[in-house]
């Protein structure tokens, strides 16, 4: 039986925990929605409160700091948040990207060879037993490769070498200079053979968290290439069931995985920066209207803020002078508009107590919006 559009944006709205607020610790909610993007520190935070009953950041700092959850480059080659049992799998099953991307011509092009790459990467899990700052790893660095080749180093050595970001405080955890850890006690993995093991248990907790899906959307998630997860998903066959999409692609699911009707009704919401349910799939129309894509995914890859509407991206939001600033591109019912209010009320709670300029640093990108209704709520209109 062919699965509708609306139905798929509904089952990833039901896996993403977005069609209510669970009672959930953080931990198990970072878990059920897989990973969560986290290269500004403020989104984990709120795609959290947009998931969790009672929310309290104070819950995510703390997982954090006890690293039951722990931020580090992964998927996407791209800073996420997962919980800390999911870190070794999701890393192993990406590690021929980051490899490919870490030691690219850019590191090779200043002398350095992969065989150099190996050792720095090895040396510097041990140096970074102990937090160590950016500082100190450049200086490390530079010790080792020169003051001329240290910065192409650093960048090529971050990616390819498995170290956790530490919380270094701050409203969100995680200030704009980064320390950092080494992940575990395995070694540094060579070359771009993939670990069948580990993109297996990646795919399998993917389609638990986004389902159904393409071998397109599991790609794009983990920037791996098609080929190995065609191949996975053959050998999963007993494990997972195929399913016709709206335009007859085949898609792939767990069997009895939540599946909402399309009529299902779905609350506002307002999503992060970089909310993964933007950009988890190759197909990005499950969520984003196709008119909308490039106004809130913008040309260097910033994605902004956004308003949900009837489960899908209807506009943008930024926090303006205390107030939430929302922006419908499209018209809005009194009723829509009320809940946007409620909510963009308790938004403007919970950013008054932690930090009033969060995103300011993307203001500029207001200005080449389109034209749309704009309100302002403040924290005593939730």
């Amino acid at each position: 039986m062919t699965i509708s559009a609306r139905e798929l944006n509904r089952a990833t709205l039901g896996r993403q925990l977005l069609l209510e607020r669970h009672d959930l610790t953080v931990t198990d909610a970072v878990r059920r929605i897989v990973a969560l993007q986290a290269q500004h520190a403020p989104s984990p935070y709120l795609a959290l409160w947009n998931r969790i009953e009672g929310f309290e950041p104070a819950d995510l700092d703390a997982a954090f700091s006890s690293r039951a959850v722990v931020k580090a480059t992964l998927m996407r080659i791209t800073l996420h948040a997962v919980a800390a049992d999911d870190y070794q799998p999701f890393r192993s099953a990406v590690q021929p990207t980051l490899y490919g991307s870490g030691l690219s011509s850019r590191f090779t092009d200043t002398g350095l060879t992969l065989a150099d790459a190996r050792e720095l990467a090895a040396e510097l899990l041990v140096f970074a037993k102990e937090t160590r700052t950016s500082a100190e790893v450049k200086e490390w660095l530079a010790e080792r490769v020169g003051a001329e080749r240290r910065d192409d180093a650093f960048r090529g050595v971050l990616v390819y070498a498995p170290l956790h970001h530490v919380p270094t405080g701050g409203p969100w955890s995680y200030g704009a200079r980064p320390s950092f850890v080494t992940a575990g006690a395995d070694p540094v993995q060579e070359g771009r053979e993939v670990d069948v093991p580990a993109l297996r248990q990646l795919i399998l907790r993917y389609l638990a968290g986004f389902g159904p899906a393409s071998v397109a959307d599991v790609a794009q998630f983990g920037l791996v290439p098609r080929t190995p997860v065609r191949q996975v998903l053959r050998e999963l066959a007993g494990e997972v069931e195929e399913l016709p999409g709206p335009d007859g692609t085949v898609l792939y699911d767990l069997p009895g995985a939540l599946r909402p009707d399309a009529d299902v009704p779905t609350p506002v919401r307002l999503l992060p920066m970089w909310d993964s349910t933007l950009l988890a799939y190759a197909d990005r129309s499950r969520m984003i209207p196709p008119e909308l894509r490039k106004v809130v995914i913008r040309n260097n890859g910033d994605v902004l803020p956004t308003l949900l509407v009837d489960g899908y991206v209807a506009g943008v939001w930024r926090l303006v002078d205390d107030a939430v600033e929302v922006t419908a591109f499209r018209d809005l019912r009194p009723g829509q508009w009320e809940e946007v209010a409620q909510e963009a009320g308790a938004l403007a709670s919970l950013l008054a107590g932690r930090d009033p300029r969060t995103y300011s640093r993307y203001h500029h990108w207001w200005a080449k919006l389109p034209e749309g209704e704009v309100q302002a709520f403040r924290a005593g209109d939730a």
